[in-house]
């Protein structure tokens, strides 16, 4: 297929509006006629992942745009980087490394983004609607805005999400036309009535990640959640096993209020039955320590926590009174810490061991004081990761379990 475009999209290309813009168009167009798409369409919004310093390509690459007087097309948040620039000296890095990451962090918002530095994104004054064309980056953000919001966005990787917030357009391809966003595959759940733990949205989305390929998931008999960050769990566990994008719940997500316009008409390709014995053996995965294995740290909020979710864990360290110095690391977006500091929701907290974190995660740059011992978390992809990325040894539990745990120094879980 020869992608067409229109009379604006060539003139970008050939640099009437700067040589930041042909060059985004260039790639853009590109990428386009590579995955088969016919032509480009408009975007209403962009979420950019490449924030995060991995190299010097990546800081050349935005220092390209930002000299070429580049500037975004439509609203641009970022996801998170390798500082929190809200507590300075917090993350642990080479000076070497330091100076370029920062700079990364910078030139983004020298290119018109926003500074969000959220891997969720839906949790600011940004949020999508539903049926908007954005594109975004960061796996959880990307299955949350398709799934749980119903806006439309490929999995979009670093630069071609920069790119599409550069010229405000994106490929009318995969997730964005209503045919690719059809169920596939469908998940039917059997697990006792009135359970509606976190760690069961989390073990659900570990699972169908696993076992949907690249097909769009459709599960049926989830029970209706709390809130939607149960819901933000499940997609966030999806993607970090799987390549999930979109899932359907039936009667909750809004592309999916009956079985039938989940799957548009069709019939499902597979139909997989999910036990509470499956969803407990995709749990038992993320830990690598038994109860009472001694505590160094608790890391909570990957994705970054909500204000819905400090309003629940705020009562949990009051009662609990942790006292033992456990520190207590929250990874959530700036906006909504600032929203809890003007509430005057964490004053007094730090007794607890309470270390808020902004603008990163604890998974993804050196911010912990100990990677020695063994460090709890409620989240599905913090527990997968985490491992992998600083090398340290992982219990999975409740939030509940967590703070629990942090009071009395080693492992504790409710199920146990």
């Amino acid at each position: 297929m020869t992608l067409e475009l229109t009379a604006q999209d060539r003139a970008m290309l050939d640099g009437e509006q700067g040589s930041s813009a042909a060059a985004a168009m260039k790639i853009l167009a590109g990428f386009s006629n590579a995955v088969g798409a016919g032509s480009l369409l408009d975007i209403t919004g962009a979420h950019i992942d490449g924030c995060l310093y991995h190299g010097k390509a990546g800081l050349d690459f935005v220092e390209r745009l930002v000299e070429g007087g580049g500037r975004v097309q439509v609203p641009t948040t970022l996801n998170v980087g390798s500082f929190d620039l809200i507590h300075p000296g917090m993350a642990k890095m080479p000076l070497a490394e330091e100076v370029p990451a920062r700079r990364l962090m910078k030139a983004h918002l020298e290119l018109g983004c926003q500074a969000t530095f959220t891997c969720a994104p839906y949790q600011t004054r940004f949020r999508p609607s539903f049926g908007q064309q954005i594109a975004w980056g960061e796996s959880n953000a990307i299955v949350f805005a398709n799934s749980v919001i119903g806006a439309r966005t490929n999995r979009y990787g670093d630069f071609i999400d920069l790119c599409c917030a550069m010229t405000g357009r994106a490929p009318a391809w995969g997730l964005h036309l209503s045919e690719n966003r059809r169920g596939r595959i469908l998940f039917e759940l059997d697990v006792p009535d009135g359970e509606l733990s976190d760690s069961l949205f989390v073990g659900v989305g570990l699972f169908i990640g696993q076992a949907s390929g690249d097909r769009v998931p459709v599960i049926a008999g989830l029970p209706r959640p709390r809130d939607e960050d149960q819901l933000k769990a499940l997609g966030a566990a999806a993607a970090t096993t799987g390549a999930v994008a979109l899932f359907h719940a039936v009667g909750i997500t809004p592309e999916a209020m009956t079985l039938d316009e989940a799957f548009q008409g069709h019939a499902p390709d597979e139909t997989i039955r999910i036990t509470r014995a499956d969803i407990g053996h995709a749990l038992a995965r993320l830990s690598s320590v038994p109860d009472g294995a001694p505590l160094a740290a608790v890391s909570l909020g990957t994705p970054h926590f909500s204000h819905e979710e400090w309003m629940r864990l705020l009562p949990l360290l009051r009662e609990a009174a942790p006292e033992r110095r456990i520190p207590i690391y929250v990874n959530t977006g700036r906006a909504t810490l600032a929203r809890l500091q003007e509430e005057g929701a964490l004053v007094g907290m730090e007794a607890f061991g309470l270390i808020p974190v902004a603008d990163t995660c604890t998974y993804v740059t050196s911010i912990l004081e100990r990677l020695d011992g063994v460090v709890m978390t409620n989240s599905g992809k913090w527990a997968h990761y985490a491992p992998g990325n600083i090398g340290v040894s992982v219990a999975f539990a409740e939030m509940e379990d967590c703070i629990r745990s942090a009071a009395v120094g080693h492992v504790v879980r409710s199920a146990s």
